[in-house]
């Protein structure tokens, strides 16, 4: 009895399996287009004194790719000389098809043509001379031992002259080689024509963007040509005309022929001929002036003109008080009246005709700018009232620096400084120690750095976090004894722990031994410790006298030392359930043991505390 089987249901889909099996083409084509560059890397470095198989030499390798390569390059060369790039192309142009999907269906029918390609480019390769390197270095032709072998066998059965031999041989093997080649890689007629097509549109794009350059290239020098022709004819112009106007007026025609420009005269054709010189009038005291007269428009325009250019020219130069001023201005004999000029009033004088403005000594252009004009103005104004000045902005104090006072002492130390008489005979069993056995704060020496010096290494430090991309801004420098704090205000967006991890490089970079990176609580900047230059040594007599250790209310204080900015530090060890000190050989912990020890001594008698020590 027979049963029908029910068929199995594939693992993967089809879509899956056919995107799995373009993924693995892929891959393979990557692969081959790395192998085809490292063939070309291995043959392109090839050297015959590298050390091979064949070839044995302490020399160092050359190869780009190594003992390897070198080995590998050597046969290659030996077997098919320059043919073996055929292998690198054939490898590169196959991983390109494989990862693009160009063709690869074709590989297995085309790839087997490849060797034959190969022995045919080796055999073109044979038909060329080789240089004077090659022969030097090797005993066979540029297409190797296999290429010499085939070309000197077409030679002996083919009945022609060798040289012409030779030439047919090669157009033939090159011919042969490009047909071959092409095949071998994969190119089909459509390929090829699109191919050819795109290469000739490149070329006449390429020709155009040329022939483009070589016009704007043109153009550019024609246009710069015409500028220097314009500038040479401005300045034969200038030249001439300043010259012209030389020869009119010898006091003022050197000094604008020096400016490069022309008199008002030698523009206008129509006025260059002067009328005869006049006699100048006489002066007399002030009175009403003459009649005056008609004058015609051209004439009056220009003569305005010329007044205000001439106001302005004797505005610049101070006058002289109380002395009648002289001026040939006038057209006729008629006596010209004119006032005192004094300093500080305004100076009135009547118009000019074409003629007088021609006999004037200092002839001025009255085709100068609008800008001249309102410079003439500027004298006839009254002054600006003075304004006073405005408060300077003054700069960011960044350094906090205030003086450092001496902590304010204890009843028991104002008590040992200033000793009186002790009447009662009968004291008391147990005395605390003096302070005066310790040593005095007044021997120390204190190392105080200016706040220009605290400014710049302020500078330095904002620019040390900026070469690791830490914006930000120092707001406050507060000095201390041992150590300086810096507070950084980060820019928004800035975590702490960034910066708190530069701890060492910020060292490294301001030359320091160490740095401290933390966040100062209840504030939002970020405060960097660094170490002073010069340590000052902090003595544990200064901070058993202060009003902190010795008037506090705590049960067993314990003296530390001092804050950042010398603040007298006392902890209270009634209130530490646990204190464990640690550290590096060396770090202190001796000298933090006995300080706590010398604490109570100093604080409290045997019947307040009772001390174990276990050692």
């Amino acid at each position: 009895m027979a049963y029908q089987t029910r068929s199995r249901d594939p693992l993967l889909d089809s879509n899956m399996q056919a995107a799995i099996e373009r993924r693995g083409k892929e891959l393979i084509g990557i692969a081959l287009f790395c192998l085809g560059l490292a063939a070309a890397a291995m043959i392109a470095s090839y050297t015959p004194d590298d050390p091979n198989w064949m070839v044995s030499t302490d020399a160092p390798v050359q190869n780009w790719m190594g003992r390897i390569g070198a080995s590998i390059a050597a046969p290659l060369f030996m077997v098919v000389g320059w043919g073996s790039w055929g292998i690198a192309l054939a490898g590169q142009v196959w991983g390109v098809r494989f990862a693009f999907h160009l063709g690869d269906e074709r590989a297995l029918g085309r790839v087997i043509f490849a060797p034959i390609a190969i022995a045919v480019a080796s055999v073109y390769a044979a038909t060329l001379v080789p240089g004077e390197a090659w022969r030097a270095t090797h005993s066979f032709g540029l297409g190797g031992l296999f290429g010499d072998t085939v070309l000197g066998m077409i030679l002996t059965l083919l009945p022609f002259g060798s040289a012409a031999l030779v030439k047919l041989t090669s157009a033939l093997m090159a011919a042969l080689m490009v047909g071959l080649g092409l095949f071998s890689l994969g190119f089909t007629r459509n390929e090829l024509s699109r191919a050819l097509r795109s290469a000739t549109v490149g070329v006449i794009m390429l020709y155009g963007m040329l022939l483009g350059l070589l016009g704007q290239g043109a153009s550019a020098a024609l246009e710069a040509a015409r500028q220097r022709r314009a500038q040479r004819a401005e300045r034969r112009l200038a030249a001439e005309e300043a010259a012209a106007q030389a020869a009119f007026d010898p006091r003022g025609g050197a000094e604008e022929a020096r400016d490069g420009r022309g008199s008002f005269l030698s523009r206008l054709p129509s006025l260059i001929r002067r009328p005869d010189p006049l006699p100048e009038p006489e002066l007399v005291e002030p009175v009403a002036i003459a009649g005056d007269a008609p004058m015609p428009g051209d004439d009056r325009i220009r003569a305005r003109i010329a007044d205000v250019i001439r106001t302005r020219r004797q505005a610049d130069t101070p006058p002289e008080a109380d002395k009648p001023l002289t001026r040939g201005l006038g057209r006729r004999p008629d006596p010209l009246i004119l006032d005192p000029v004094r300093a500080g009033a305004p100076r009135i004088e009547p118009p000019l005709t074409g003629a007088a403005y021609a006999a004037q000594s200092e002839a001025a252009d009255p085709l100068e700018d609008e800008d001249a004009l309102e410079e003439d103005a500027l004298p006839l104004q009254p002054p600006a009232p003075d304004l006073p000045p405005l408060p300077g902005i003054e700069p960011r104090k960044v350094v906090q620096n205030p003086p450092r006072k001496a902590p304010a002492p204890s009843r028991r130390a104002q008590a040992e400084a200033q000793p009186g008489l002790d009447f009662d005979a009968e004291g008391p069993g147990f005395e605390l120690p003096p302070l005066s056995l310790l040593t005095s704060p007044a021997k120390i020496e204190r190392h105080m750095l200016s706040d220009e010096a605290l400014a710049e290494n302020a500078r330095m430090l904002e620019n040390v976090l900026d070469d690791y991309g830490v914006k930000g801004e120092i707001t406050s420098v507060r000095p201390g004894p041992v150590v300086t704090m810096y507070e950084l205000e980060p820019a928004p967006g800035l975590k702490a722990s960034r910066v708190i991890g530069l701890a060492d490089d910020i060292a490294r970079s301001m030359a320091a031994l160490s740095a401290r990176v933390s966040t100062v609580p209840g504030r939002s900047v970020i405060g960097i410790e660094l170490p002073n230059e010069n340590r000052e040594k902090v003595v544990l007599r200064e901070i058993l006298a202060s009003r902190d250790f010795g008037d506090s209310n705590m049960r067993l204080p314990l003296a530390l030392g001092k804050d950042i900015g010398g603040g007298s530090m006392v902890a209270n060890l009634a209130k530490m359930p646990h204190l464990l000190i640690a550290g590096t050989t060396g770090s202190g912990k001796s000298v933090a043991i006995n300080t706590m020890i010398l604490s109570l001594l100093y604080k409290l008698t045997p019947e307040e505390c009772r001390l174990i020590m276990i050692d």
